[in-house]
């Protein structure tokens, strides 16, 4: 379980992280106020082929008006600020990080073998299950 957690927190930094250093803009088409498309690696389409043929009497916004259609853009720029990390080891770090290493290392020296100590020793022959025989059970 923490393995899994681990790498899903992982997998979501490097995305935040690709998110925060990549720039894109994205182009919106409006008319009437409501928006009619979205493209964010072309230009919108506009309502042109959507004019009504009708000429209606009242000036209220409708779909295919010169006048109440609108493009808008959205750009959002990348950070190129980002830190990289320098490590520079000193000779204290250095001592540190090889005990360390050391001791963890040889801590688990010689656990590749199973040892089992009464490996030649046979269990004894029951003849009659006794527990059975008495009818004494644990419950």
């Amino acid at each position: 379980m923490k393995r899994f957690l681990r790498k899903i927190v992982s997998i979501g930094l490097t995305f935040a992280i690709l998110f925060a250093t990549t720039s894109f803009s994205a182009d919106m088409h409006f008319c009437c106020n409501k928006l009619v498309d979205i493209a964010v690696f072309g230009k919108a389409k506009s309502c042109d082929d959507k004019v009504q043929k009708s000429e209606s009497p009242s000036k209220e916004c409708s779909v295919g008006a010169e006048d109440c259609c609108r493009n808008e853009t959205f750009s959002k720029a990348g950070d190129d600020n980002v830190k990289k990390v320098t490590a520079e080891f000193s000779i204290e770090n250095y001592v540190f990080l090889h005990s360390f290493f050391y001791t963890y290392i040889n801590r688990f020296e010689g656990l590749d073998k199973n040892i089992v100590p009464f490996v030649n020793y046979d269990p004894p022959w029951i003849e009659k299950d006794t527990l059975v025989l008495h009818e004494t059970f644990l419950i």
